[in-house]
């Protein structure tokens, strides 16, 4: 059996070639218009975003440069933190040491002063034994001069008296 134009299934005729050429042109105007319309702001959207994301990693980069410089920056520093300590404990370590030579100097001139007052005082301590001693020696010979004229002495064996009594007594007995 043949199958006739009127019962066939596929016939190209120049309708039907028309008719899909004319579907394709509608189909490619519809493609373009839904482009024209959804897919550029799509794409916009996208273009936006791409932007952002690849900001975003150009910020992160620079973030990760800076963060390594500080670390870096502090690493040196920490080191030199521990210079700079030591260089503290050194320092306080000299003053320290300035300080207790001070204090020991000034210590030894307090206890020399100390000693140069008790001496000046023993001097002067000494000063007024003697003194006393010499009042104690004139009350002696006044009240020896006193017994004398008692016994009706003359003025010259008085002197004579007094002098042999100095005599006898000396020059320690006045220096002591």
């Amino acid at each position: 059996m043949l199958l006739t134009l009127d019962n066939r299934i596929f016939g190209l005729d120049p309708q039907l070639l028309f008719t899909l050429v004319f579907q394709g042109i509608a189909i490619f105007i519809l493609f373009m218009a839904a482009s024209y319309l959804l897919l550029d702001p799509v794409r916009k959207i996208l273009n936006d975003r791409k932007e952002r994301v690849m900001k975003d990693q150009r910020d992160a980069a620079r973030n990760k440069e800076e963060a390594v410089r500080m670390k870096d920056e502090y690493d040196g520093k920490l080191k030199d933190i521990d210079k700079v300590a030591e260089q503290i404990l050194s320092d306080s370590r000299k003053k320290a040491l300035q300080r207790e030579n001070q204090i020991i100097a000034d210590a030894k001139n307090e206890a020399s002063r100390i000693i140069e007052s008790a001496r000046q005082e023993a001097e002067l301590e000494k000063k007024r034994v003697k003194d006393e001693v010499k009042q104690e020696m004139i009350s002696v010979a006044s009240l020896m001069s006193e017994k004398i004229v008692a016994a009706s002495m003359d003025e010259a064996k008085q002197n004579a008296l007094i002098e042999q009594t100095l005599e006898e007594m000396g020059d320690d007995t006045w220096l002591n």
